[in-house]
């Protein structure tokens, strides 16, 4: 088999955690595998750098920063490659660049626009190990550029599909998917898989195990991806294709997002091209949107309230305050200490009422929701934060997640 394994700041985070991944990379050769590596920085290390970073200047210029900050995968990727050579493997490390990682995009949040693997492919025959800076590649000009938070596993997966691999196994502090977070719901149950559709939605939902963008790149390319722990070497859960010839449950697990505001402009003239309008200048300033309601029209206004990140509350506020202005609207309220928790599944096909339980569930629990939105295997709510836990508890229990 031909493997690519990537290990995350926690795997890599001292001198005696790269001994051990080393171990856990010599295991693959042994087995008689091929192998690549893909690494984060040390764990605390890119925050260290990004604080030097603003000691020196408030406002840094992004191509340093982006310079700075791909140092600290270059630094994982050379000890790593020392302790394999160490225990008798050939290992050598690797930028992305040497590597073959072209992008293209804004600092801090380039995109991957190729990787040339041949070069990696002859190595891996031969026995050689490349040892991969994660989360980094070069733009057209031949600047160093970072693909934002979590884009080691997306790196990961670009150069799995790239060498041609069989797998792509994620090391992390984490032995694999659960059908909720374990430390709100103790009961929660280790999935031994899951459809990429289903976990493009606990990522997207707050369940950081795997960065978006990377689930995204298996299901396009049908790379599979495990996700496996770097402290306990059990299966972890695999991420692979839908099997069709199954039978699902109702849903595969509860996922919640604290880190959530809300915003509302009241009053919008409601006329064509109105959401455009609103939604162009948020855009502009970088801001995600997530869920969005529209209320019915009367006399002529109407009022448009969404979702975006927590950290985003304030930057939001600014823009539509003037729009509102701009707009002619009555007013801007904002609310940042709600919470989004979903229920996922591909299950939910094939089953009907589902959402209806859902709801039952948290009114049950006095509950008040928000907001709704729905997908082909999601139902999202919106409520006030101090709800979650007992939300996601209730949930999981009325849906027997915690069943085998």
């Amino acid at each position: 088999m031909r493997i690519v394994q990537k290990f995350g700041g926690t795997s890599v985070g001292s001198v005696e955690r790269i001994q051990a991944t080393a171990k856990i990379v010599k295991a693959e050769i042994d087995n008689g595998n091929e192998v690549a590596v893909v690494v984060s920085a040390m764990s605390g290390q890119t925050n260290y750098l990004l604080g030097l970073a603003n000691d020196m200047n408030d406002c840094p210029p992004a191509r340093e920063v982006d310079a700075l900050v791909a140092t600290g995968e270059q630094v994982t990727a050379a000890l790593l490659a020392i302790a394999l050579n160490k225990l008798g493997v050939s290992a050598y490390s690797m930028s992305g660049a040497q590597a073959g990682f072209k992008t293209a995009g804004k600092h801090a949040k380039a995109r991957i626009k190729s990787v040339q693997g041949e070069h990696l492919i002859q190595r891996m025959q031969q026995g050689s190990v490349p040892v991969v800076t994660g989360f980094q590649g070069v733009d057209e000009q031949g600047n160093v550029t970072t693909l934002g938070r979590g884009g080691s596993d997306t790196s990961a997966v670009a150069l799995a599909i790239a060498v041609k691999a069989d797998s792509c196994d994620i090391y992390t502090d984490v032995d694999g998917i659960y059908t909720t977070d374990p430390r709100i719901e103790p009961k929660a149950r280790k999935l031994d898989s899951i459809s990429y559709e289903e976990m493009l939605e606990f990522a997207s939902l707050g369940a950081k195990v795997l960065q978006t963008r990377s689930v995204e790149l298996g299901m396009r390319y049908n790379m599979p991806i495990h996700l496996r722990s770097s402290f306990d070497l059990v299966q972890g859960t695999r991420v692979t294709r839908e099997d069709k010839g199954m039978e699902r449950a109702e849903i595969s697990g509860v996922a919640y997002n604290r880190d959530e505001a809300k915003v509302t402009i009241k009053g919008i003239p409601d006329q064509p091209g109105i959401a455009a309008a609103v939604f162009g200048p948020v855009a502009e300033a970088d801001i995600n949107v997530d869920v969005i309601v529209q209320n019915i029209s009367e006399d002529g206004l109407t009022d448009l309230t969404f979702t975006v990140p927590r950290n985003d509350y304030q930057a939001t506020m600014d823009v539509l305050n003037a729009l509102c202005i701009k707009m002619g609207a009555k007013k801007v309220k904002g609310d940042n200490q709600v919470a989004k928790v979903s229920i996922i599944g591909v299950g939910m096909r094939s089953h009907s009422g589902v959402a209806k339980k859902m709801f039952d569930v948290l009114a049950k629990e006095s509950i008040n929701i928000q907001m709704i939105t729905t997908s082909e295997i999601k139902v999202t709510v919106v409520f006030e934060e101090k709800y979650v836990d007992v939300a996601v508890r209730a949930l999981h229990e009325a849906f027997d997640l915690a069943q085998a």
